[in-house]
């Protein structure tokens, strides 16, 4: 398969619109086309006031910094903060789809309703957009319609008389204004939306069935995700994991102190909750933290330590189901897996012209090595990659060696380490050639990778012995100058500065 095969994409979010700008890049962009049901690129990023597909609230910013957020050939604005607010971010998917003509192959308002497979391979696409219902044959198809837009409510005994919503409907914190709020679930959702609530409620608990690592944005004036890279690759997984153990430790101090109960794992096994403001706001009495829910009792929850409150609002941040309801369930289903069947989380065991792009959750940002996924995608269309013969076994072997030994649970079912997975995937791009993108002259990682060599706060080693010699030239010169001029006396402190 090469020139001339025609690929469907479905979904334009930030995986969607990487893995069009891949296919256009291998030469593979004349049949393309990318299936979108909304009115624009963006994916989870676009902000609605409704709840549909997008997930997030108003005042969602990233968890993962810019350094490891943004796509690795196409860099952010220079003034982009540290952690983007999903404005900047929107912008920037609709920046990039803009500039490598991803746009032209959208077809906007257009959803997929059914997709199949005939017994020649070819895929059957059926969708629905503005000229109505259509089907059509495609050779290849890329999934890239996201994992967090299908939410998961919890069941509890009982039934609770007030609001019970999803977070993924929490869109601000204005109607819970002089509300008693509990959320359910301390993920960086849970964190996020009992923070928000806490401004304006009149009480707002969090309840949690078990102890979670909670980590701060920042550890030693950088956002965690650089320091976590740069010590994975100074430090074996043996050791990273005490460390970061410590460093955390040392920057919150013991969870106890703060209500909340001690994790039973360790702080790598486990997607960490990246928050800044939870533990400030337990620390205030803002928050108010609780053990799990046993049950309901018309405005009154039951928790699993005897205590009760009375609630006007329960929000379950309580994560997202894998679902893809353009697939029968006979044929992919897994919402209830603690393991996702894929060979580097994108190749199907039996169907070698389906492709799962974005279908992970790293300890970082999902769209860089999205990326890579579909650029080796389209190595493989072009001929030039070749999958394990035995994929079976290739699949077998990847689940049963986990990059670190994630809590087996639904939650973790596509659970990578950012920086292993990331090798892994370059390391399949150079079987067939092909090497990591050259990053722009003002990509931010640049300035991530400068932190190695530095001093927290000081220039680097080379521009600080750089800055000693010019200083003693500039010394010596003014000493020669007072010399000369009969003063005699030393450089003063102005002077020298």
């Amino acid at each position: 398969m090469a020139a001339g095969t025609r690929i469907a994409v479905i979904g334009a979010g930030p995986s969607g619109i990487a893995a069009a700008k891949e296919c256009i890049a291998h030469g593979l962009g004349a049949d393309l086309v990318v299936f979108e049901k909304s009115d624009q690129v963006g994916g989870n990023w676009v902000f609605r006031e409704d709840p549909g597909h997008s997930s997030i609230y108003w005042t969602t910013h990233t968890i993962s910094s810019k350094y490891y957020s943004e796509y690795e050939d196409f860099a952010l604005p220079p003034d982009t903060p540290d952690y983007p607010h999903h404005t900047q971010l929107k912008k920037y998917f609709q920046d990039y789809a803009q500039h490598f003509d991803v746009i032209p192959r959208i077809r906007f308002h257009t959803e997929v309703l059914h997709a199949t497979r005939r017994e020649d391979g070819a895929w059957l696409i059926r969708s629905c957009g503005p000229g109505g219902e259509q089907v059509e044959v495609f050779d290849v198809l890329m999934v890239a319609n996201g994992h967090h837009w299908n939410p998961r409510m919890p069941e509890y005994p009982g039934r609770f008389d007030g609001e019970f919503i999803h977070s993924h409907a929490f869109k601000s914190n204005v109607p819970f204004t002089g509300k008693r709020v509990l959320v359910i679930g301390g993920g960086n959702s849970g964190a996020d939306v009992a923070v928000e609530c806490s401004r304006v409620a009149e009480r707002c608990d969090i309840s949690m069935r078990h102890g979670l690592w909670i980590v701060p944005k920042f550890i030693v004036g950088w956002p965690n995700d650089v320091v976590s890279d740069k010590t994975a690759g100074m430090l074996p997984y043996s050791v990273r994991q005490p460390v970061m153990e410590t460093v955390v430790h040392l920057t919150i101090g013991r969870y106890e102190h703060f209500g909340l109960q001690r994790p039973e794992h360790g702080v790598l096994q486990c997607h960490p909750t990246i928050n800044s403001e939870l533990i400030y706001s337990l620390g205030h009495g803002d928050v108010v933290p609780r053990v799990g829910v046993s049950r309901f009792d018309g405005d009154r929850v039951h928790f699993e330590d005897g205590s009760s409150e009375v609630f006007d609002a329960v929000i379950a941040a309580t994560g997202y189901k894998i679902t893809f309801p353009f697939f029968d369930t006979s044929f992919i289903d897994w919402e209830e897996a603690k393991k996702v069947p894929l060979w580097r989380r994108m190749f199907h065991a039996d169907v070698p012209n389906l492709y799962f792009i974005g279908l992970f959750q790293p300890l970082g940002s999902v769209w860089p090595l999205a990326d890579y996924q579909a650029m080796l995608a389209c190595l493989e269309i072009t001929g030039r990659y070749h999958r394990p013969p035995d994929m079976r076994r290739a699949i077998a072997h990847e689940l049963a060696h986990p990059h670190f030994k994630f809590i087996d649970s639904v939650r973790h079912s596509t659970e990578v380490g950012y920086g292993d997975f990331r090798r892994e995937l370059l390391t399949e791009l150079k079987k067939a050639g092909a090497r990591p993108h050259l990053r722009p002259e003002n990509a931010s990682i640049r300035l991530a990778k400068a932190w190695g060599t530095r001093r927290l706060g000081a220039p680097a080693r080379r521009d600080r012995k750089a800055w000693r010699r010019e200083d003693a030239r500039r010394r010596q010169a003014q000493t020669r100058s007072a010399a000369a001029n009969g003063s005699g006396g030393s450089v003063d402190g102005a002077g020298a500065q």
